[in-house]
């Protein structure tokens, strides 16, 4: 090894030491911004990641270990498959189900950020959760939402929350709801579903990616009325102190 390449692993290194401390101390905001800078490292910047994630394994899931996790599984690497398989088998949000739902699927779909699949998946789940006749109609009426487990729906919020930086999830749609006064016509073109008396056609003039407006995804069918995606932001799941959030 010559001098240079000593003084360029040494420089790396140190680099990397310093964005670690960084992750450690910084707030969110910062931290989610250090995350690809380290991955932007090579094997050393993801093995750094892996340290980072396996001290975090204690903590409930945050933006800041989803979006670690999200570029760990994309890696694809051998080191970083190994890792996801022996650490973080199911994902870094627990999968939790009142009656039997599997939510892998959905899962990679995000941490994948194929929004789309990840849409479709979902409005698959909460039919699944429904019963057999909403799973044959593919769509919800508002009284069977009203029945959904509350671990299923936090379930299905956290890792849209999770595994898109904060943006979308249907409790991010409830809080801007009601930061609106629970005005549906004021909540349409601020989450991207309405422009004047426009609705947004489904699925072309939608935006399947982190650039859409915040509260954007999950749809539900809304066309039908307000009815389904007032009985989902109404639910128990947001308010209830039972546990289950994942």
């Amino acid at each position: 090894m010559t001098d240079q390449t000593t003084t360029s692993v040494t420089e790396e290194s140190k680099r990397i030491a310093e964005l670690m401390h960084q992750l450690q101390t910084s707030s969110e905001k910062k931290q989610l911004q250090l995350i690809p800078e380290l991955a932007s490292l090579g094997n050393a910047g993801l093995e750094a990641l892996m340290e980072f994630l396996k001290e975090q394994q204690s903590t409930p899931a945050n933006l800041v270990t989803g979006l670690a996790y999200q570029v760990l599984y994309n890696a694809n690497t051998s080191n970083t498959n190994t890792f996801v398989q022996s650490y973080f088998l199911t994902g870094i949000v627990p999968l939790r189900s009142e009656v039997g739902v599997d939510y892998l699927p959905l899962q990679q779909r995000l941490i994948q950020q194929d929004f789309l699949a990840a849409d479709r998946l979902t409005l698959e789940k909460l039919c699944e959760l429904a019963g057999p006749a909403a799973l044959a109609r593919k769509w919800l009426y508002f009284s069977e939402v009203e029945n959904f487990p509350i671990t299923d729906l936090r379930t299905l919020d956290t890792l849209w929350f999770i595994h898109s930086q904060g943006k979308f999830g249907f409790s991010v749609q409830r809080e801007l709801w009601l930061s609106l006064g629970k005005n549906w016509e004021k909540l349409w073109p601020i989450i991207g579903w309405k422009t004047g008396n426009n609705w947004t056609r489904y699925p072309n003039e939608f935006t399947w990616d982190l650039s859409a407006p915040r509260g954007h995804l999950p749809l539900s069918n809304q066309l039908r009325g307000v009815r389904v995606i007032a009985s989902l932001l109404s639910h128990p799941a947001w308010t209830s102190t039972t546990k289950g959030k994942g």
